[in-house]
């Protein structure tokens, strides 16, 4: 496996750290910004800096070394004048297809699988109902819809390579210095009561364990990558607090609580994500609820 990586953030930084180097070259990873270039080449790999608005240096030529392409940019605003996209890749407004939809579609030689980190979101709101990958999409936010089309303009790319492109839907990530107990350490969790509401989570080294399975097998098509027990979020606060023994915040009608526009827009989604498919495909999960999840990142709420 040669590597490229379009957004070296949380996930796919996890991703990559799980790789078995002797047998994978990582060729480059993109960062947004030169002061984040120089920490990720501390840490041994090849750092290009990409934020979207123009081509960056070196890109091209690792493209053409890649034999796996990871994708966890998120779609932006819509193509600037000058980029050299057409059709669905514009109205995307995906930063990576805008500047790099040739070398990928009809270069890149060796390239044998792309993997685009998505959402959930994309399914909008099922009034608590179960969805699956064939469930009817409702993208309500703007964010949302942008995923969809960018989902979309990442599968006919694949057909036009003629390469399987899995599209990875995530749920809310945590894992490592992400999770309840920083909140609970740092003073920020809440517990807000929305009757009836519930969330699917996902585990970052899930992400890691489920992105490199259909790397490694090379399989495209469209895969929810979430835990097995959506639950509503104050029990999830309240589980963690009771894990190290600190006062839970108090409960908060969500009707009445002081939320920005994007916190309370979540809250408008209310679904149950299946994961019967990424199972199907061979991909045993190593946190599948919440409670073991939270036992894994139990010695956060003692650092700081």
């Amino acid at each position: 496996m040669h590597l490229f990586v379009f957004g070296y953030g949380y996930s796919a930084s996890r991703f990559v750290e799980s790789l078995d180097k002797s047998s994978v070259t990582v060729e480059a990873v993109t960062v947004r910004s030169r002061d984040k270039a120089s920490s990720v080449a501390a840490h041994g790999l090849k750092p290009v800096v990409f934020d979207g608005e123009r081509p960056g240096d070196g890109i091209a030529g690792a493209l053409y070394r890649a034999t796996h392409i990871l994708v966890s940019a998120p779609p932006g605003h819509k193509a600037p004048d000058g980029a050299r996209v057409g059709g669905a890749n514009a109205r995307s407004g995906d930063p990576v297809l805008r500047w790099y939809f040739d070398e990928i579609a009809h270069g890149s030689p060796n390239l044998q699988w792309i993997g685009y980190l998505s959402t959930v979101g994309v399914y909008g709101d099922h009034d608590g109902g179960w969805v699956d990958e064939e469930t009817e999409l409702r993208p309500q936010s703007d964010r949302s819809k942008a995923r969809v089309e960018a989902e979309n303009a990442w599968i006919e790319l694949g057909k036009t390579r003629q390469v399987p492109v899995a599209i990875i839907r995530l749920s809310g990530i945590y894992g490592p210095g992400r999770n309840g107990f920083v909140n609970l350490r740092e003073g920020t969790a809440k517990r807000l009561v929305k009757p009836g509401q519930v969330f699917n989570r996902i585990h970052v080294e899930d992400i890691a364990g489920a992105t490199g399975l259909l790397a490694e097998k090379r399989l495209g098509g469209i895969f929810n990558v979430t835990d097995d027990e959506p639950a509503p979020p104050q029990d999830v606060v309240l589980h963690a607090a009771e894990m190290v023994g600190a006062e839970p915040p108090a409960e908060t009608d969500f009707a009445t609580a002081d939320l920005s526009p994007m916190a309370r827009s979540f809250y408008g989604e209310n679904k149950r994500v299946s994961n019967k498919k990424i199972k199907e495909a061979g991909y045993t999960f190593r946190y599948p609820t919440y409670r073991e999840g939270l036992q894994s990142v139990k010695g956060d709420f003692g650092k700081g």
